[in-house]
């Protein structure tokens, strides 16, 4: 991209100074913010989706503008990229094309692309993107499981330099929260239940991410959700009316904030508020993105954060999801139209508006006096200096030969494949474990062909010698699709899966592996099951090389796993380990003889 970069030089000495790589930051933010209208300073206010695809097409499945729309017609230039492509090139290659579009604008202004985490095995549009191209690691609970700060930064690292190689330079995460309630939807991308490990895991991600020193090669951490989501009533999660409360029945809002200053003292560039609205606290009851006491007050002034904070994503205007409506997440702040709510989340004190296009009524805002174009001064400059600092206006491109080389690249995936082994938790032993070579497998949720690398598959657990069977942890179906990317509801099993399990164990020794993106109820197979094992994304070889003793298991519980649902229920959300008489306690994992 030589050509661009020379013309891009150019431009500095013919009316674009602010592209001169000689002046401070500073100067070039106040050279470029000088020369914009109001259109284009509200543009980098709006910070919404982009799928890879035509540049020149709409999006249905989200309700969103062409790419074209967004940047030429309203001078956007943050996107968060949803889905992936068979390759790094491919995205790369993507990446260019929106890049070559911004050029063409009249500052030319580059875009900054962000991302939701896309190294795992969880694909929720809202949430989390499956790894695709990229290496594939255990979600950040499993590293959590793992507990080793070097092995968070070494992941970290490898994921910005897959990140950069195809463009993206802004991380969505990480996920701070704690896991105080059992039940919550959103806890497989946390660090689970202790504020310590919490704090010390999300630090070093952070590092990872942005590196030694921020700047040309790093990616920027969005470091989420302040001031900390886990205390969701009921477990139910705000991006639904259902679960707007956030409450503290154990006067545990503090508390929830020690991972956060971990991140600050990390240097985490940017904050994410949440949805939720706090209830029984001291600050305002509304949604934490329009919550002047708690962006301002407690972020920007005790914590003393002069980064870039970025709501969540949709708190002004109603949308269709999936052919669903999806109303506004404007929690407490229902009655105020889509302008007055604009206005109260830039008095609150954020900068960015997430998955929003509506630049016309911020436009108007300002025209009508209701928003002083100081104001927005205040954040676009927050905005452009995160854009300069990360060398953007320097080269806006990628080199689609490197993306195609780093992004999947073999030590890579070796890592992740790795990982998602020592992160697998054995919870229970009888002896079964680890089981020999050549034994006769019956296997329910792996592979036959993987299986089969590790002993004679057979069609029925009473040809076997050892049974094993991959669960996911239950949650319960809701009415819409967008809502069953979220699972919520009971942990306890149905009673056809546990009787199902039960008949298999008691025709041969059984292993059951359980997926925990939420602590399920294990109870009913206590005792009942040869070995009981525990992960937060492993492939089918991964669990194997651990049964079989030729990897190690490592991980350790990141949360406490509750006995029962009345337990669950009793449990207040806001205190963590809080559910009587837990089955496994937080930190609980077996050795595996022979391993």
């Amino acid at each position: 991209m030589t050509e661009t970069t020379t013309r891009h030089g150019a431009d500095a000495a013919t009316g674009r100074p602010w592209l001169d790589a000689s002046l401070p930051v500073e100067e070039r933010v106040e050279l470029l913010l000088s020369a914009m209208t109001v259109e284009e300073k509200a543009g980098l206010f709006f910070h919404t989706m982009m799928a890879i695809g035509d540049l020149e097409e709409a999006n249905p499945a989200f309700s969103l503008p062409s790419a074209r729309e967004l940047v030429d017609g309203r001078h956007m230039t943050h996107f968060n990229l949803l889905g992936a492509a068979p390759t790094g090139r491919d995205i790369a290659r993507w990446h260019n094309a929106l890049q070559e579009m911004a050029a063409s604008t009249r500052l030319g202004i580059p875009v900054t692309l962000s991302t939701d985490p896309r190294h795992s095995f969880s694909d929720n549009p809202g949430a989390a993107i499956m790894a695709g191209p990229f290496s594939q690691w255990p979600e950040t609970m499993g590293l959590a499981a793992i507990g080793d700060e070097a092995l968070v930064e070494r992941f970290a690292d490898i994921a910005r330099q897959e990140y950069t190689a195809v463009g993206l330079r802004v991380a969505l995460h990480p996920q701070v929260d704690l896991a105080t309630e059992p039940r919550w939807a959103r806890q497989t991308a946390t660090f689970g239940e202790d504020a310590e490990l919490a704090g010390r895991m999300g630090a070093a991600y952070i590092r990872g991410f942005q590196g030694e020193a921020f700047g040309v090669g790093s990616v920027s951490t969005m470091t989420k959700h302040f001031p900390g989501g886990g205390p969701q009533k009921d477990g139910e999660d705000p991006h639904f009316s259902y679960g707007r409360e956030q409450v503290y029945p154990g006067g545990m809002f503090e508390h929830h904030l020690k991972p956060f200053e971990a991140a600050f003292e990390a240097g985490t560039r940017q904050i994410m508020p949440y949805y939720g609205m706090p209830l029984g606290t001291e600050y305002e009851e509304v949604g934490f993105g329009f919550n002047k006491s708690v962006i301002t007050g407690l972020l920007r002034e005790r914590y003393g954060f002069d980064g870039l904070v970025c709501t969540d994503w949709g708190l002004i205007s109603d949308a269709e999801l999936f052919g669903t409506p999806f109303p506004a997440r404007a929690w407490g702040v229902e009655h105020l139209t889509p302008s007055e709510r604009i206005v109260k989340i830039l008095d609150a004190g954020a900068d960015q508006f997430g998955g929003e296009t509506c630049v016309d009524l911020l436009v108007d805002l300002v025209a009508a006096g209701d928003v002083a174009e100081e104001r927005l001064d205040v954040s676009a400059r927050r905005i452009l200096r995160e854009k300069f600092v990360l060398g953007l206006f320097e080269d806006p491109f990628v080199d689609e030969d490197a993306a195609d080389q780093i992004v999947g690249r073999a030590d890579f995936r070796a890592a992740g494949e790795a990982a998602q082994r020592a992160a697998i938790a054995v919870l229970e032993n009888d002896g079964t474990l680890p089981v020999a070579g050549g034994r006769r497998l019956y296997v329910e949720g792996i592979d036959a062909e993987i299986a089969a690398r590790y002993g004679t598959v057979v069609d029925t657990p009473h040809e076997a010698d050892v049974a094993v069977l991959r669960l996911h942890a239950p949650f319960e179906q809701r009415e819409s699709m967008f809502e069953n990317f979220f699972h919520a509801g009971s942990l306890a099993f149905p009673d056809d899966v546990v009787t199902h399990v039960r008949e298999v164990a008691r025709a041969v020794p059984t292993v059951v592996d359980v997926l925990l993106d939420r602590p399920a109820i294990l109870t009913p197979f206590v005792g009942e099951v040869a070995a009981l094992t525990a992960n937060w994304g492993a492939n089918g070889a991964a669990l194997l090389d651990v049964l079989t003793g030729a990897a190690q298991a490592r991980g350790r519980l990141p949360f406490d796993l509750p006995r029962s649902m009345t337990a669950v229920e009793q449990s207040r959300p806001d205190v963590p380990f809080d559910t009587a008489d837990p089955l496994f306690r937080f930190g609980h994992g077996l050795e595996v003889p022979g391993a």
